[in-house]
């Protein structure tokens, strides 16, 4: 543009750089997106809907969050970007108007077991710092206060040069003090091993006597044992010698070499420790995960009593209390005690950790600790806490990408997260949010609406607009945004009590109670009144309950809805039945894999700090297998052809003919049931979405055996049309004579149960209280607490 131009443009009143006010996205083909094209208006708020599965986590993060992000990396040097993760440019045509993104996703902070809400957040660190400056007595700098941090000692000759040419040998010695508790090495948790789960005593190593999962004799560790030379491998592990046992369990790292090549051979106990002990339980593979609750106990360490901390810094104090007792206070609480300190020499410091803790308490987590392990929040718990950082920034004109906030929100809670997110658009910033909740696609400046189906019956824009649009819409968001479930006229009547009894978990108030067994029943409250305290302590870990949590499902590119469900298991024995051959033959990861792949399908080719370029494999063409595995068929289709078929497909194929399977029938029916018919059987599971994933796990743990099942918050990440699917299989459940205890914020389930049971008033200490405990109608008859009041409303009573 000529400088002419330029100012006759600001002569008439706009200047040029005002015309950038949209997104423009044009043929984006990333997943399941069918050449989508779409503006979407900066510094506003809009919300994408549809059914789960329908590419809104493809358009959004998938393609323009992804876009921005490695845009921002290129600018770094070669160099620096050596260090960063390497991302591929989306599949998308063209991508204008972009502008920094950050991401607020449902990913859990870490399974760290050091991690704390304290440590994730910054807070520790300032208190820290706090506590150098004005604990009593002083013990050190802000490293003496970090139960991460161990003492370090030593001692030896140093050499001091004196003048030139001149040194002199003197003795020294170092000291720093760190704050980690030396008994439990800063874990607040001391473990014992239950020898007996380790090994079978009257077995040789040879003879299989080691039940460790991975300690098989026939692999490398086998081969290791048996060339350390340090025990014999016929001898029953009863007969070794304390020498031989020690060895087996507690030995140090130690270097051997076996067989020609140098190796570190480890006590079975010193592995544990370092291999399953470093990481959260909950974060484990199950079946790691079973062996360390049924091997080892963790018991609260006795020296620290749990604070991770040294004695040093817990004796060194601020107005009585020490930083291990302002981190077990409620957030909310040590805000207030916070503000009370008057210190004007760490005036900013004081400033900055107020604003921090108000910021917590602002967006709904004041029941939190600082000391609370990151690993134990929900989805929404550890999103929120991402966010907080976000709450006083000054930055603006920045794409803030939300994932679903509004997941593990009680109805209260959802219009305080609302009031978030438009503080965020109103300071200038463009909010892109996927969701399904009503109340938040009710906010919304823009609506974008993908589907109409989901998988390969999605990825089109079905609606862009408002919301009065949308409602007038024929789409399936459309149709469904007004849906109230009403409240039955009968209720099931209990077939039995469960009885709860002095329950003191974490917030809990000594809670008396009895849970129907035999009906649907629907715990409620707002977030951290106590709901997951008293299902997870008091009822989860007795006989006969099975627990279906909010736990992501973990699995790479070669896991797919075949390998997760185990229905690849009775496929590959039917293959085999069929053709006399090995079902190893029939596993992509086995025998049968594509020698060129690997049987991974594609080819990856690294170039450095550029992206990683991934090709379809020409020896198998994406199918995995070796071309001979192809040629063996069953009912007239080989195994790529199987896993290339749809649930729905797959269900009817193995209902008869020749192909008849009732095993893998009776674990695609549960898929169906779940509304994941449209799944491809061999789709990697890292391209499902959140939603889809939930369902798969939903799906897969409804086939272990139970009488009570507890589902904590089942309706994550699914549609309005999706939830009356999701009641239709919870009374299928109840009608085939088990309980379902259900832990849920969506007023449909609440509506549908047959016994709620609320637990409030509030948060934290606040709450831990039985406020209710009677039918859905008595609830909205009662009025007497914040659930009531918005069941009522939402059912229009």
């Amino acid at each position: 543009m000529s400088i002419a131009a330029s100012t006759e443009t600001e002569s008439s009143g706009s200047h040029v750089a005002d015309t950038h006010d949209l997104i423009r996205v044009q043929g984006a083909r990333e997943n399941n997106l069918k050449d989508v094209s779409i503006d979407i208006p900066k510094r506003r708020l809009t919300v994408f809907t549809g059914v789960s599965g329908s590419g809104k986590s493809s358009l959004v993060f998938g393609t323009i969050a992804a876009e921005s992000q490695r845009m921002i990396n290129e600018t770094y040097s070669a160099f620096v970007q050596g260090f960063m993760p390497s991302l591929s440019r989306p599949d998308v045509d063209m991508l204008e108007g972009l502008t920094t993104a950050i991401i607020v996703d449902q990913e859990r902070m870490g399974s760290n077991p050091r991690s704390t809400v304290g440590t994730a957040t910054d807070a520790n660190a300032m208190l820290r710092i706090l506590f150098s400056r004005l604990g009593h007595p002083h013990i050190g700098s802000p490293n003496a206060y970090s139960f991460n941090v161990p003492t370090v000692k030593a001692s030896g000759a140093i050499t001091v040069e004196r003048g030139e040419g001149k040194t002199k040998t003197e003795k020294a010695s170092f000291n720093r003090l760190g704050g980690m508790c030396s008994r439990c090495e800063g874990m607040g948790s001391v473990s014992d091993f239950d020898l007996t789960a380790l090994y079978d005593d009257s077995k040789s190593l040879s003879e299989g006597a080691l039940t460790v999962p991975g300690y098989s004799m026939d692999g490398w560790y086998g081969r290791i044992f048996s060339g350390t030379g340090y025990f014999n491998m016929d001898k029953p592990i009863a007969k070794f010698t304390k020498k031989e046992l020690h060895d087996l369990l507690y030995r140090e790292p130690t270097k051997v070499k076996v067989e020609g090549i140098n190796l570190t051979y480890e006590g079975i106990i010193t592995k544990i420790q370092k291999s399953m002990l470093s990481k959260d339980v909950d974060a484990l593979q199950p079946h790691v995960r079973a062996f360390v609750e049924r091997a080892i106990t963790f018991t609260t360490c006795p020296e620290c009593e749990g604070t991770r901390l040294s004695p040093e810094a817990r004796s060194s104090k601020i107005q009585g209390k020490s930083i291990a007792d302002v981190c077990k206070m409620q957030i909310s609480d040590l805000a207030g005690w916070i503000r009370a300190l008057d210190e004007p020499s760490v005036a900013p410091l004081l400033k900055g950790l107020q604003h921090l803790l108000d910021s917590f308490t602002g967006i709904g987590l004041g029941y939190l600790s600082l000391d609370r392990p990151a690993g134990t929040l929900s989805g929404g718990e550890a999103q929120r806490t991402k966010m907080i950082r976000h709450l006083g920034s000054s930055l603006t004109d920045i794409t803030y990408v939300f994932d679903e906030p509004t997941i593990g929100l009680h109805p209260h809670d959802i219009e305080r997260m609302n009031q978030l997110l438009l503080q965020l658009r109103d300071k200038g910033n463009t909010v892109l949010v996927v969701e399904h909740k009503p109340e938040t696609i009710a906010i919304a400046d823009h609506v974008v609406d993908l589907g109409p189906g989901a998988g390969t019956g999605g990825g089109t824009v079905c609606f862009e607009g408002d919301l009065d649009g949308l409602r007038g819409s024929d789409t399936i968001t459309g149709r469904h945004l007004d849906d109230r479930a009403a409240i039955k006229d009968t209720f099931r009547p209990a077939t039995g009590q469960f009885e709860v009894r002095g329950a003191s978990t974490n917030n809990l108030q000594d809670v008396d109670i009895d849970i129907p067994l035999g009906v649907l029943c629907v715990l409620t409250g707002v977030a951290g009144s106590g709901k997951s305290s008293l299902v997870h302590g008091s009822v989860a870990k007795r006989d006969g309950v099975l627990v279906i949590d909010q736990g992501a499902i973990r699995g790479s590119r070669r896991s797919n809805p075949a390998t997760y469900t185990g229905l690849l298991e009775p496929i590959r024995k039917a293959f085999a039945k069929a053709n006399g051959v090995k079902p190893a033959l029939f596993s992509s990861n086995s025998e049968g894999a594509c020698p060129t792949c690997n049987g991974a399908g594609v080819i990856y080719t690294d170039l450095g700090v550029m992206a990683t370029v991934e090709s379809t494999c020409e020896e198998c063409e994406g199918k995995r297998f070796q071309a001979s595995v192809l040629e063996y068929r069953l009912g007239g289709s080989n195994i790529a052809e199987v896993l290339a078929m749809s649930v729905n497909e797959a269900e009817r194929f193995f209902s008869e003919g020749d192909a008849r399977t009732p095993a893998a029938h009776k674990i695609l029916d549960r898929l169906a049931d779940v509304g994941l018919g449209y799944l491809t059987l061999g789709q990697p599971l890292t391209t499902l979405s959140g939603g889809e994933r939930q369902r798969l796990k939903l799906a897969t743990q409804m086939s272990e055996k139970g009488d009570i099942y507890i589902l904590d918050e089942p309706t994550t990440g699914l549609h309005l049309a999706d939830v009356q699917n999701l009641l239709g299989m919870l009374d299928r459940l109840v009608e085939s004579g088990k309980s379902v205890i259900v832990i849920e914020h969506h007023q449909a389930v609440m509506a549908h149960a047959d016994w709620i049971i609320d637990l409030g008033p509030g948060a934290g200490h606040d709450g831990g209280k039985i406020v209710f405990a009677g039918t859905p109608a008595e609830l909205v008859a009662g009025r007497s607490t914040l659930t009531a009041k918005h069941l009522a409303a939402y059912v229009g009573a």
